[in-house]
């Protein structure tokens, strides 16, 4: 009766579809950087929570090693193409992203990023140009798209622009609240925001102070306003940038800071109960390796062999209804249609 039992439940659980799906990117973060901040953390992280492991391939279409263009392409869009495009085929061909056909099948949606919000990673969910550094007409494209939560940076590339257009007034004259400030975001509660708290980049931790998980549950608290269903993107962004300049304590702090937005959402999932959390990266960056360390006195010492992305798989982590889909070995290019098929989408 018990092992009948046990298989009854599995079958249960794995046909469960969820309603919202919240997708996590930790920019650059491979094994390495999350075990460094776990052992400096009390050998504890909010990762721990997740059951559900996995690990992705990242090579993009014509590199072994992704930049974060094609990578976050791969994630969102679900097509291999060439480092440096965004939101394209290899042909320059627009490819669709998860957060689009979501939109045109009445979810809402949602990117929350420490960066620039026309950087690669949040670009490849929003935008479809040839290049990542064309930045303003990303940003030109947040007004094309159906996005009704953005949070970030960035807010020269909407105001400073060469073809004087303002999109900050423009964004306001297609009802979005917006806020320059986290105070200012956290006070809308309905509608669509475009929160743009910076001219450019977000600044470091600790700098930026609580930004990532604080912006991360007002995006949640508003897209969970619709009966539908939502899709979210964070993305803990500078988790590359430490890795690029080989800062091993900086990696750490960055890691924490998703972490802890991690567990946040965690929070919410465990009590929404029909919200599908993933975690993964888009590369790794720095080529991490840990030598030696000490648990007790939680530190650990880091050697990198790169200074730029290197080609190795990242973790995939995954909790609530659907997570068993995102174990084992998978392309970088499997996300979108996984999660298509699992909120029931018309592609």
């Amino acid at each position: 009766m018990v092992a009948f039992f046990v298989i009854a439940t599995s079958a249960v659980f794995a046909q469960q579809k969820p309603k919202n799906i919240v997708f996590i990117i930790g920019d650059g973060m491979g094994l390495a950087h999350i075990y460094a901040g776990m052992v400096t953390n009390a050998n504890h992280l909010q990762m721990e929570r997740f059951k559900n492991i996995g690990f992705s391939k990242t090579y993009s279409a014509n590199n072994f090693t992704t930049d974060s263009g094609a990578g976050g392409t791969a994630l969102a869009c679900g097509v291999k193409t060439k480092n440096g495009m965004i939101g394209m085929t290899p042909d320059s061909l627009v490819a669709q992203s998860i957060l689009e056909v979501a939109s045109r099948n009445g979810l809402s949606t949602g990117v929350v990023v420490t960066c620039d919000v026309t950087h690669a990673t949040p670009a490849s969910f929003i935008a479809h140009q040839v290049s990542r550094k064309m930045t303003q007409e990303i940003a030109a494209d947040y007004l094309k798209s159906c996005v009704d939560v953005f949070i970030g940076g960035g807010r020269k590339n909407f105001r400073n622009r060469t073809d004087n257009r303002d999109l900050i007034v423009e964004l306001s004259n297609n009802n979005y609240n917006v806020a320059f400030t986290l105070d200012e975001v956290q006070k809308v509660k309905s509608g669509k925001l475009a929160g743009l708290l910076y001219d450019g980049h977000n600044p470091p931790i600790p700098e930026r102070g609580d930004m990532l998980p604080t912006a991360s549950i007002a995006a949640l608290d508003i897209l969970d306003n619709n009966k539908n269903g939502f899709f979210l993107m964070i993305e803990g962004s500078q988790i590359d940038w430490a890795s690029h300049n080989n800062d091993a304590s900086q990696i750490i702090r960055e890691v924490l800071d998703l972490d802890n937005t991690i567990g946040k959402v965690l929070d919410f999932a465990e009590q929404n109960k029909n919200t599908l959390v993933i975690v993964t990266a888009d590369h790794e960056t720095g080529g991490l390796t840990l030598p030696s360390g000490d648990m007790l006195k939680e530190v650990v010492n880091g050697d990198f062999s790169t200074k730029d992305h290197s080609g190795v798989l990242v973790p995939v982590f995954a909790f609530g209804p659907g997570a068993e889909q995102f174990t084992g070995f998978m392309e970088n290019t499997s996300f979108k249609n996984k999660m298509v098929k699992l909120l029931k989408l018309k592609d």
